[in-house]
Order: C-alpha cells, then sequence, then structure tokens
C-alpha cells in the first residue's frame, strides 16, 4: 500500500481548506462511514459538512465542554448548534479525555497526572494528532463514533483543522486499544 502525507510548513487554521480537500479525496471510494471533526464554535464543521455533501457519511463535531473559557459558557452558540442539526450532525460537549479533572489538579497543586503525560507525548507529533486522539475517546465513550472501525479525525491547532487520521477510536477504559492507521495531513512539528 502506498499513501502520501501532507505537511504543512505552519500549524494553524490557514490549512483548514487543503485539509477538508485531502479528507474528502480520502473518503472516495472508501469504507469509513464516520468523520470526528474538532470544532469549538462549529465553523470548521459547517465548512467539512459543505464540502462532504453527497458523500454517505457521519459528521460527529467535538466542541469544548461548557465554563472552558468562561464559567457557565459555551464556545459554539446555539444558533450555529442548529444549524449543524439541521444537517444532521451532532456536536458533542465534553471535558477533555487528556486532561479533565487531572489538569485541575496539577493546577492547583502543582504535578503532572499520567493522562496528561500522555498527551503530552501526542503533542510530540503535533497538537493536532493530540486533538484527533482526544475526539476519538471522548466521541467513543458517547456512543457516536464506532469503537473497532476505522473512522477519520481532524483536529487543528488553536483554532481551524491541521491534521487529519485514519484511525480505529477506543473507549476511556480501554485508550490503548486505539490504533492509528494513516496519517493524512499535519502540520511538521
Amino acid at each position: 500500500m502506498e499513501k502520501s502525507i501532507t505537511y504543512f510548513e505552519n500549524p494553524g487554521p490557514e490549512n483548514t481548506d487543503a485539509v477538508i480537500q485531502l479528507v474528502k479525496e480520502r473518503l472516495e471510494g472508501s469504507d469509513i462511514k464516520y468523520v470526528a471533526v474538532a470544532s469549538s464554535t462549529g465553523a470548521s464543521a459547517l465548512k467539512l459538512n459543505e464540502a462532504l455533501k453527497g458523500l454517505d457519511v457521519t459528521i460527529v463535531n467535538c466542541s469544548h465542554h461548557v465554563g472552558f473559557k468562561e464559567p457557565n459558557k459555551a464556545q459554539i452558540s446555539e444558533e450555529t448548534k442548529a444549524k449543524l442539526e439541521e444537517e444532521g450532525i451532532v456536536t458533542f460537549l465534553g471535558s477533555h479525555a487528556l486532561s479533565g479533572v487531572g489538569k485541575s489538579i496539577s493546577k492547583k497543586f502543582g504535578g503532572v497526572t499520567p493522562v496528561e503525560i500522555i498527551a503530552a507525548v501526542y503533542r510530540t507529533i503535533c497538537q493536532g494528532f493530540k486533538v484527533c486522539a482526544e475526539i476519538g475517546i471522548m466521541l467513543a465513550d458517547a456512543g457516536l463514533v464506532p469503537v473497532g472501525e476505522e473512522i477519520i479525525a481532524i483536529g487543528g491547532t488553536g483554532s481551524g483543522l491541521d491534521t487529519a487520521v485514519v484511525m480505529t477510536p477506543a473507549n476511556m477504559t480501554a485508550v490503548f486499544d486505539m490504533r492509528f492507521h494513516e496519517v493524512i495531513a499535519m502540520p511538521r512539528p
């Protein structure tokens, strides 16, 4: 098997359109039925949906938990969430699988938790790769993507999209069963 990987010189939202096009190309003629996307405001999920119209895939959006930036507030507006739902896209808001409560403990008392170490190892590849791993876990735990089946996961660095992988997600209770099969695109570290 021969596959190509697209490398971006820099991470960030300027790669969003290219990542979406590469994901579309990878999906065409494949058996992959789910695309997980990390889009805190929903803007990238809406863009992805527009590009993938006509393909037989389920898009699932993963946003930050309520209170991520400001108490009692979600980063995704109810209006955008409703637009996504009209298009058949579920948006999941939940605690980060690779930080969660552990990050709060570290901030309060110092030190680092084992889960934060796992996240740091993924970041040595790139931030978007860590995001792909994280949303794979979170969406599998929510029952929104299948465990044991290849999906495409898309993430980014800060905002927008710059990383896409083909992976098999796993639940949090079996995190070491998660597998990465292909890197479609990523920024060079």
